[in-house]
Order: structure tokens, then C-alpha cells, then sequence
């Protein structure tokens, strides 16, 4: 199996990134798990604003969007910022609407259909909790299935602090226990939905749903 992060940071490479020193934690507990991992730094590619698939000459989304496409564990991380997930995130979950209008095969289902999906989220103020939860429901809603506990967060003592690397974050046993179940049990779902992927027929429950609504 393969996992692929989505770094959600504004900051450009080479430029030290929390969020690139937490999900390199994260790595290793996957790495752990015989998962292989890949990283890609949303900013370091030219996404367009937009909410489809492809935003035209020049958008890079698509290449993005391959690769999500090609795993089978998504994790979004975010830092912190104004209280919420990042713009860089925000842009992420605008531009999966256009996975909505992707469903080709026979019975309709999205490409993300059967590939699961967690949270990773980093600051040094408030506002994990409502990130995670936005989030969560985004990845739902774009066809991503969310097992319990797939979350993980550090955002230090309360009031602007230290950042991860600097208050060593990954010494923090509540965020490692987090990290840890959140890994064990995206896993499980993952390899549950190999061998017993989703039999729902989307366009069928279109038609029902037309029906119903009569």
C-alpha cells in the first residue's frame, strides 16, 4: 500500500516547513507499517484557484490529482493559521469538487472511492479541532472513506508558542499516540476496502432519488 501526504504549509521550498518536519514523523510510523510514503508540497506546484479537475494551460493540479489518484492512503496537513487550515488547504478541498464529476466507471463511484483519508494538523495557537473537523468532512464528502481516530494534531501550550520543530513536537506523547492510531487505523480501513471495496451504484441512487423526489 501507498501513502501520499498533502503539505498544506505557505511556505515555499526550501524554506524549513513544521508541517514537513511532522509528517516526516509520520512517515516513520508508516514506513513501519511497510506502507511506502511520498510527500508533495501543494505550493511548489502551480494549482490554480478553481473546482475542477483541470483549470487549464499551465494548472498543475492534474499532476497532483495523478497521484492522489494512485494511492491508497490520503493525509492532509495543514498548519494552523488565523484559527483555521491554511488557504493552501482551503485551495486543496475547492479544487477535489472537481473529483465529483469524475465518476466514469459503469456504476458511477468516484476515482476516490475505496481509498481512505486522515488529518494532520500543526501550530502554535487554537484551532486544531476546527480544522480537523472541516477537513474531515471535505475528504468525506470527495468520496474518501475516514476510519475512527484519523487525526493527529500539535499545537503546544495555549497562546502563541514555540512551533513543532522548535518545541520538539515529536517528543509529545499525546500527539504520538494520536499519530500512532491514526496510522494503525487508516491501514485497516485501507486494507479492508482492497478486498471488500464499495458496491454502491451512484447512478442507480440518482435515479431512485429522481423518483423520490417527485
Amino acid at each position: 500500500m501507498k501513502a501520499l501526504f498533502l503539505n498544506c504549509t505557505l511556505k515555499n521550498s526550501p524554506e524549513t516547513s513544521n508541517t514537513e518536519a511532522f509528517i516526516e514523523q509520520a512517515e516513520k510510523v508508516f514506513n513501519d507499517l511497510k506502507i511506502a510514503t511520498e510527500i508533495m508540497k501543494v505550493v511548489d506546484y502551480n494549482v490554480r484557484f478553481g473546482v475542477t479537475s483541470d483549470e487549464g494551460e499551465g494548472d498543475e493540479w492534474p499532476k497532483i490529482l495523478t497521484k492522489v489518484k494512485e494511492c491508497d492512503i490520503l493525509i492532509l496537513a495543514t498548519p494552523i493559521w488565523r484559527g483555521d487550515r491554511s488557504a493552501v488547504a482551503k485551495l486543496v478541498a475547492e479544487r477535489f469538487d472537481g473529483i465529483m464529476e469524475e465518476g466514469h466507471d459503469e456504476n458511477g463511484r468516484y476515482p476516490t472511492y475505496n481509498k481512505v483519508a486522515g488529518v494532520m494538523v500543526d501550530g502554535n495557537e487554537d484551532g486544531a479541532k476546527k480544522a480537523i473537523s472541516s477537513i474531515l468532512f471535505d475528504l468525506s464528502e470527495h468520496g474518501f472513506s475516514i476510519p475512527v481516530n484519523a487525526f493527529c494534531y500539535y499545537v503546544g501550550k495555549a497562546g502563541p508558542g514555540p512551533s513543532y520543530i522548535k518545541a520538539q513536537g515529536n517528543k509529545y506523547e499525546f500527539t504520538n499516540n494520536m499519530m500512532l492510531l491514526m496510522a494503525h487505523n487508516l491501514m485497516h480501513l485501507a486494507k479492508i476496502l482492497k478486498e471488500n471495496p464499495y458496491p454502491t451504484d451512484v447512478k442507480k441512487l440518482g435515479k431512485e432519488a429522481e423518483k423520490m423526489s417527485e
